[in-house]
């Protein structure tokens, strides 16, 4: 096995190594240009940004690095629904009351801006797309291929992984259930909480059944996770909660003590904060909503529902009102250390035990 795969001949990177796209502020222009600069994939978590903030974040990334990264966005209906919205903000009240506010009375808007943030992301000729939750249209894959842009899918099951190749997908990302955040799955009706299978359960069996380079994320935080996806017949791993308590990341302080803190045993998987599934560190807010048998609303409003409750919690330094998305392996986190510098000691560690020094 060597460091040198496919995945780093087509991405055009020195090592096989791919921060996660992950949404919601942790992937700054500052963590995507480092990553980048030292030889891994930086990406950009877009799917909650305004066409004109991807645009500017974009064209900060290029003015730092000309080496490649990516942008994520959600290829799922985020138009929302006012289905289960009464029931929900009634569970929520009961939370905003114990953080000391109460709701206002704004209309609720979910916007769904994917058309724009995707010829954003056309326009600016980003050189790699990924994609969570579904696959993008034919239109769109012929788009992309026409502008030379590589396209990444994120998969939780073979069936996923069969209809990612079919679109045109360059790279799939196998995402097992240890992974945190939100999973990939395609159908949340078919797999309510999620597809729930293993990472490494997962990677060889959607390596033995497309043609396409396969990555595997989920869990996996170090040179050794690297080259047990290697030796599954991974071309390379996708990292995210490595990357949550990163100097240039844009996790809360107190979101970054929260994942240091934690271990294997602190998360579940909760539609609690956006109305679909995801692995977060369990809180009051998780215990409170989950214990209130309300179904949340569905996605992404929910994820407008919670949004005050999520952003005083973060004003007054509260962690247990906060989404603290995290995967299974946070034992594992190094606290204090730049991307460059995690990127290093993970293939080091990883060429050790490949004998390749």
């Amino acid at each position: 096995m060597k460091l040198k795969t496919k995945l780093c001949d087509i991405l055009e990177i020195e090592y096989p190594i791919i921060q996660a796209g992950m949404a919601g502020g942790p992937t700054t222009a500052d963590l995507v240009v480092n990553v980048s600069e030292v030889g891994g994939l930086g990406s950009l978590g877009a799917a909650y940004m305004l066409p004109d903030e991807i645009r500017q974040e974009i064209r900060e990334i290029k003015e730092r690095t000309d080496k490649p990264f990516a942008v994520n966005l959600f290829c799922t209906d985020m138009k929302g629904s006012m289905e289960g919205v009464r029931e929900s903000q009634q569970v929520l009240d009961g939370l905003r009351k114990e953080l000391g506010f109460a709701r206002s009375n704004q209309d609720l808007k979910t916007n769904d801006l994917f058309e724009q943030q995707f010829q954003v992301l056309i326009e600016e000729r980003v050189p790699v797309i990924s994609t969570a939750f579904g696959v993008l249209s034919p239109e769109k894959v012929a788009v992309a291929k026409r502008h030379k842009i590589k396209i990444t899918t994120m998969v939780t099951t073979v069936n996923e992984a069969k209809l990612a190749e079919k679109s045109g997908a360059d790279i799939i990302i196998a995402q097992g259930s240890d992974a945190g955040g939100h999973r990939s799955t395609f159908d949340i009706d078919a797999y309510p909480n999620g597809a729930n299978i293993g990472t490494f359960s997962l990677v060889p069996q959607v390596v033995d059944t497309v043609t396409v380079p396969v990555v595997a994320a989920g869990g996996i935080m170090d040179g050794r996770g690297l080259v047990a996806a290697l030796a599954l017949g991974a071309e390379g791993v996708q990292m995210g909660t490595a990357f949550l308590t990163a100097l240039e990341s844009g996790a809360h302080p107190v979101y970054k003590e929260a994942l240091l803190s934690s271990t294997e045993e602190s998360t579940m998987i909760t539609k609690a904060f956006s109305g679909r599934p995801a692995r977060g560190i369990k809180n009051k807010f998780v215990e409170y909503f989950e214990g209130s048998g309300v179904l949340p609303a569905v996605f992404p409003t929910q994820n407008s529902l919670t949004n005050d409750i999520r952003k005083e919690a973060a004003r007054r330094n509260n962690p247990e009102f906060m989404s603290l998305w995290a995967g299974q392996a946070t034992r594992l986190l190094r606290s204090d250390s730049g991307a460059d510098r995690l990127i290093r000691s993970i293939v080091m560690e990883a060429e050790r035990l490949l004998g390749s020094n």
